[in-house]
């Protein structure tokens, strides 16, 4: 009995493993064949729709390289330099057919002239608002004629929109409303902010510190008006807010990626590019040059790669009927009193001015004509997928709208700057409550 015993415990086992071995491997082919008749099109959708979106994010970001390259900042050099060889980036906006400025042709805001008017403006104190800027803040540094705060912008043939703060800040609900650009375009958002902000009160408000990207929150609007620090649109070495005063400006031609994925999720979008390719000519570092060479070109070649980039993120992003972008034009700068002043008249700038100038066909030399065909002939590519703000004209007849010396200056100056008031004015920025207000006038107008 235990020899039988023993011979049946020695086989019982195999047969045991054996039935469990083809139940296992029946099981595996029906798990597997199961699996693919239920999640057979749940996988193909899902490989189709990852392909899609791949591929739909590639042709979103054309703007952008293949791979990310190396982030330029104030540490970045170049190995070495050549001339410019004439590459443009390998894409291209359609031309569109719509009109370029969104306009119904009844009423051109931008054409007509300034007027004083002491009881309707300014549309706030400098005193009042707690984030206006000591480079703009004029009366504070000293500046004891305030009639550049009274003056009231009036088209020809038309009115303006009356500014109306409440009315603003619904245009505003749940939106995020995003000035990207220079020191000019961050004068332009203190502006705004000093606008909308008397309204919130002070616990349902905030301002982030200064940065890349600085945000002015209004918690009963659920709505922000923010500033993007990009003053050549594109990828560079000057995108650092504080620390971009350098001697070699470098830049990506072919890149917006870095600020982009910023700027894309704004839901109201105002550009502004200009001064900062007038200082002299620029360096090319493509995306795909990985060895450090860069090619030279000049401000208005590098400007136009720059917007021609900026042009090809809009054409591939934006969906007019879900974002507005603008794009404010050049503001001019009054350096030198010989071009609106009778001949023979001493030597300065816009330093002691205190009126607007009279002459409706003035035209100075800090705003140059060939960049504004540029520029017009990128943004006509663009038809009304944006809307052009065009202060050019009405600034350029306010002279007297700068700081000049009457703004804080970082800077030590020498005695002999001090004993020339006009060899330091500032002639270039605007003076708050001033002109960056009518900007916004226009802005709100458009929308």
């Amino acid at each position: 009995m235990l020899h039988r015993w023993q011979k049946k415990r020695t086989h019982f086992p195999l047969i045991i493993a054996l039935v469990l071995c083809i139940f296992l491997v029946c099981s595996i082919l029906l798990t597997e064949r199961s699996i693919q008749q239920i999640y057979g099109e749940d996988h193909r959708h899902t490989s189709l729709k990852q392909a899609s979106l791949l591929k739909s994010t590639v042709l979103a970001n054309s703007t952008f390289p293949s791979t990310s390259p190396v982030v330029l900042d104030r540490f970045t050099t170049c190995r070495s330099t050549v001339k410019y060889n004439g590459r443009k980036p390998g894409w291209m906006v359609t031309p569109k057919s719509l009109d370029p400025h969104g306009s119904d042709g009844s009423c051109d805001v931008f054409s007509g002239k300034w007027i004083f008017d002491n009881i309707s403006y300014p549309l706030y104190n400098e005193q009042d608002c707690p984030y206006m800027s000591d480079q703009l803040a004029c009366h504070k540094h000293g500046r004891s004629d305030l009639r550049y705060q009274h003056w009231r912008w009036q088209p020809h043939g038309c009115s303006l929109k009356k500014w109306n703060v409440i009315e603003m800040w619904e245009k505003l609900r749940g939106k995020r409303l995003m000035f990207v650009g220079d020191s000019l375009n961050r004068g332009q958002w203190i502006s705004m902010v000093c606008l909308l902000q008397s309204v919130i009160p002070e616990d349902k408000r905030s301002m982030s510190p200064n940065a890349h990207l600085t945000i002015f929150r209004a918690e009963e609007y659920n709505a922000t008006v923010e500033f993007l620090w990009a003053p050549l649109l594109v990828d560079s070495n000057s995108d650092d807010p504080v620390n971009h005063r350098l001697n070699e400006r470098i830049m990506r031609p072919d890149s917006v990626l870095r600020h982009a994925a910023l700027w894309e999720h704004a839901d109201i979008l105002v550009f502004n590019s200009y001064l900062w390719w007038r200082q002299g000519p620029v360096k090319l570092l493509w995306a795909d040059q990985a060895n450090g060479v860069c090619e030279e070109i000049d401000g208005l070649g590098g400007m136009e790669l720059a917007m021609e980039a900026w042009a090809n993120w809009v054409a591939s992003n934006v969906k007019p009927l879900k974002k507005r972008v603008f794009f404010v034009t050049m503001s001019p700068t009054h350096l030198w009193n010989r071009e609106w002043e009778e001949p023979g008249s001493e030597e300065g700038n816009c330093y002691d001015e205190n009126i607007p100038i009279r002459d409706s066909l003035y035209w100075g030399s800090g705003s140059d004509l060939p960049t504004m065909q540029m520029v017009e002939r990128v943004l006509s590519l663009l038809g009304s997928m944006v809307s052009v703000v065009n202060i050019t004209q009405l600034s350029e007849y306010r002279k007297d709208g700068h700081p000049s010396v009457y703004r804080k200056f970082w800077e030590k100056l020498s005695s002999e700057q001090l004993r020339n008031p006009a060899s330091y004015s500032d002639c270039i920025h605007w003076c708050l409550p001033g002109v960056p207000d009518v900007w916004n006038e226009l802005l709100f107008h458009l929308l």
